[in-house]
């Protein structure tokens, strides 16, 4: 006998299954929706959020004088010094100034990684925030020589007045066109091509290694202005004579007419000299 599988209610009336009602196609993405939207919003406040966080670090971060003494002792005092009188190894830095301290640093010139003829450029150890920090702490307590005005260093002077400038006073180091040249002793006169104005003039204003300190009574603050301008300038345009060759004069002109003139002349003569026979 076949088992009645529905149910009875308690009256006796057979009772039906309820039927299942079908979910709609929309609810899904419906719930997908919100997801998303929920995610989205945790995300947005979690970047805000972040963002406010780096700002007020970025703003709670810069350096003071303070911080740059214990930077100048961690990383200079070596040589020049605790109290930066000056070592054995490395000159005092009394009367330097804020300026000097930027162009060794911003260069690479410092710290010095070996002794040799003169310091040579390499990759910068520090921050800008941390040079300006060094660069306070030398400037308290032994002032020297300070940052222009931003209009010496616009490039905005005249490059004839400054052309000639330079030929005179820096071309028999730095080469006319500013791609420097060998010193002696194993010394040289580094290129200009790359350097910044701020440099330039920290250059003529300190001295550095074996440049001649060019201060307002050799070159006023305007003449410095125009050599810059000059400076830019070279850096800005292309040789007007085609092919530069380096810069470097009649050295490596010469040296192009000799293999590339002369040999080409051999090899035409060979040429014709081979079709004849």
């Amino acid at each position: 006998m076949a088992r009645d599988t529905s149910r009875r209610s308690r009256d006796g009336r057979a009772r039906t299954p309820r039927a299942q009602g079908r979910r709609s196609p929309w609810a899904a993405a419906a719930l997908i929706g919100i997801g998303l939207l929920i995610t989205g919003g945790v995300y947005a406040g979690a970047s805000a959020a972040m963002a406010t966080t780096t700002t007020e670090s970025t703003v709670n971060s810069a350096l003071t004088a303070e911080d740059g003494k214990k930077l100048f002792q961690a990383n200079c005092a070596t040589c020049h010094g605790l109290d930066v009188q000056g070592t054995s190894d490395g000159p005092s830095l009394y009367g330097v100034g804020e300026l000097a301290v930027h162009f060794q640093l911003s260069t690479g010139r410092m710290p010095l990684q070996m002794q040799g003829p003169q310091a040579p450029q390499k990759p910068v150890q520090f921050t800008d925030d941390q040079i300006t920090a060094i660069g306070d702490y030398i400037q308290s307590i032994a002032p020297g020589p300070t940052f222009p005005d931003d209009e010496v260093l616009d490039g905005e002077g005249s490059a004839a007045e400054g052309g000639e400038l330079f030929r005179i006073n820096c071309a028999m180091c730095h080469n006319v066109a500013g791609a420097g040249g060998a010193l002696t002793e194993g010394k040289y006169a580094p290129a200009l091509h790359t350097t910044t104005p701020l440099n330039m003039y920290a250059a003529m204003v300190t001295g550095p290694q074996n440049m001649p300190v060019f201060n307002d009574m050799t070159l006023t603050t305007e003449e410095k202005r125009d050599i810059i301008t000059y400076l830019l300038y070279l850096q800005d345009n292309e040789s007007a004579g085609g092919f530069s060759l380096g810069s470097l004069g009649p050295v490596s002109e010469g040296l192009f007419i000799w293999i590339f003139g002369i040999g080409s002349l051999i090899a035409i003569t060979v040429w014709i000299t081979a079709k004849s026979n």
